[in-house]
């Protein structure tokens, strides 16, 4: 496997993860797929940080001039900047921008610098610009321990019992106009790409099991019991053991009629909920990105009725590729699960 090309602003995020996937003992060939790194440069890394740990793998500095900040304030700075956001310091945002991080800067030291300044200080203490990941203000921390811990491990252990199968299952809607990603082109010369300027949109429901299984529904109009149920019903049909299903807490799948249903199963199928606010615990979450990012992004939609079918085309790749699937599990994030 070649390395795919990193941007250098991404560089310190992708180590960091590296780092701790090596710490929670994920296997190479799982790190080498998660980041796309070829075997060369992940054998560098990981002989970088057992000699050295997570200093070894810093991001070299950029090149410039002096800091006008000491190391004390430098320092300073970065504690203020870790594992907190602006709003913790009395800004109304909560993403730190060069302008914000200048503000902090000049209200807490006296110091005035430039937004260019900022941003090669900021690269010289190994940040870089990076979408963040979105919580919940809502989420229980102690609820998603207990899950973690407790709940999900004597749902596991119920399941070896009984002689179960263990899915997670969720729902997403997606749009023909849903583009993203960078194309070459001459500079200064902004590409165009053809495609319908027709509206088409598709839901879908998925659940995945840690085997590396998939199964789906693609249909129009919104998602309700109803169309909860006959995923259901799809799902016990092509299984001979009994399921259980993880979903999420969203009102269909706790309508009284598939409580009905689930319950003229006598057993077949089993619901379980995930704690509130807390996508990150669901590794079906990952289909989605799949299918939305990494292959109906890249597609140009000529004709509105194309939409459904190549969807329903990405799909079925997925479902082709059960060491993709049994990937999604080997998230930091969703290494409880590990049957």
């Amino acid at each position: 496997m070649k390395d795919k090309r990193i941007a250098r602003r991404e560089l310190p995020e992708v180590r960091a993860q590296f780092a701790r996937m090596i710490d929670r003992g994920v296997a190479p060939d799982a790190i080498k797929a998660a980041l796309g790194l070829g075997r060369s440069t992940f054998f560098k890394w990981r002989s970088a940080y057992r000699s050295g740990g997570v200093d070894a793998l810093m991001v070299r500095p950029i090149s410039g001039g002096v800091s006008k900040l000491t190391d004390e304030q430098t320092r300073q700075l970065r504690g203020w900047l870790t594992g907190k956001d602006p709003r913790q310091f009395q800004f109304d945002f909560a993403l730190w921008t060069r302008a914000i991080v200048g503000q902090l800067i000049q209200d807490r030291l006296g110091i005035d610098m430039t937004p260019q300044g900022v941003g090669k200080l900021l690269r010289r203490l190994g940040f870089s610009p990076q979408r963040p990941l979105y919580r919940a203000y809502q989420q229980d921390p102690a609820a998603v321990t207990a899950w973690r811990e407790t709940e999900f491990p004597k749902i596991r252990e119920r399941a070896r019992q009984e002689g179960a199968d263990v899915y997670f299952a969720d729902e997403a809607g997606i749009r023909s106009d849903h583009h993203a990603g960078t194309t070459w082109a001459p500079v200064g010369q902004t590409p165009v790409v053809m495609t319908t300027g027709e509206r088409a949109s598709v839901n879908m429901i998925s659940a995945i099991s840690p085997r590396g299984e998939l199964k789906f529904d693609v249909f129009h109009g919104n998602f309700n019991a109803t169309v909860f149920i006959e995923f259901l019903k799809k799902l016990v049909h092509d299984s001979i053991n009994p399921i259980f299903l993880i979903v999420d807490n969203v009102p269909a799948h706790k309508a009284t009629i598939v409580k009905k249903y689930v319950t003229s199963l006598e057993g077949r199928l089993q619901l379980f909920f995930l704690p509130p606010y807390s996508p990150e615990l669901n590794p079906d979450e990952w289909v989605w990105k799949n299918i939305k990012h990494d292959q109906v992004k890249r597609q140009a939609v000529h004709r509105k009725g194309d939409f459904f079918e190549l969807v329903l085309k990405a799909l079925e790749n997925l479902r082709s590729r059960p060491d993709t699937v049994r990937a999604f599990f080997r998230d930091p994030s969703l290494l409880y699960i590990a049957m």
